[in-house]
């Protein structure tokens, strides 16, 4: 198996069609001079070696000027000296979902969505489809979500079109790609619109 940095598996989502934060690649504190971004930003080490940013410690977020950018890059290049790190523009933040492929030894491929943020792991609000999977079927795991109030204008008029149009760009790479395993948690869904934050993805070897 071959886990990919953040950045190789926010490339690939984006191949697919997938809206992921825009990212700049920092190897050395020049390139925090050539980059153009929009302030605050966040930080991060783009590693297969780490999988918790939080609590590794490779993460800062609310990053307010270059000045600061470059005094957090130098702090973090002496912890990790060998990574490549990544800067993004802060998103506005949306209601959190989970969603991602899964390769189960009974069923196989399977695409998974769920309602994510701090209670996910205590609720384990998730519905799952073999795949392929289509549109039909991508619907009805909504419909089974226990918070699938969200999508129905439940104070709230999130786009679920966007969210669906995610899964079924999910569902055409887990059939043409040999992927092991993928999470993008969280995807931040909005009124208009849906953007992956963060990504994990496991290839098959």
């Amino acid at each position: 198996m071959k886990i990919l940095p953040e950045h190789e598996a926010k490339k690939l989502l984006q191949k697919y069609g997938i809206p992921t934060t825009k990212f700049f690649i920092i190897e050395k504190r020049d390139d925090i001079e050539k980059i153009q971004i929009n302030y605050p930003v966040v930080l991060k080490v783009s590693s297969p070696n780490i999988l918790h940013k939080t609590d590794a410690g490779a993460i800062v977020l609310d990053i307010k000027s270059k000045e600061e950018l470059t005094e957090k890059y130098e702090e973090m290049r002496q912890r990790f000296p060998s990574e490549v790190f990544i800067v993004e523009e802060m998103q506005e933040r949306g209601v959190e979902i989970i969603a991602g492929i899964v390769d189960d030894d009974a069923f196989g491929k399977c695409i998974m969505v769920g309602i994510g943020g701090i209670f996910t792991e205590i609720y384990r609000d998730v519905a799952f489809r073999m795949i392929p999977a289509s549109k039909e079927d991508i619907e009805d795991m909504l419909k089974e979500l226990k918070g699938r109030r969200i999508f129905e204008g439940y104070r709230l008029n999130l786009d679920k079109e966007a969210l669906i149009e995610i899964l079924l760009r999910l569902n055409k790479m887990a059939q043409e790609m040999e992927i092991k395993q993928l999470d993008m948690n969280p995807i931040f869904l909005y009124e208009d619109g849906a953007k992956v934050i963060d990504a994990k993805i496991i290839m098959e070897e």
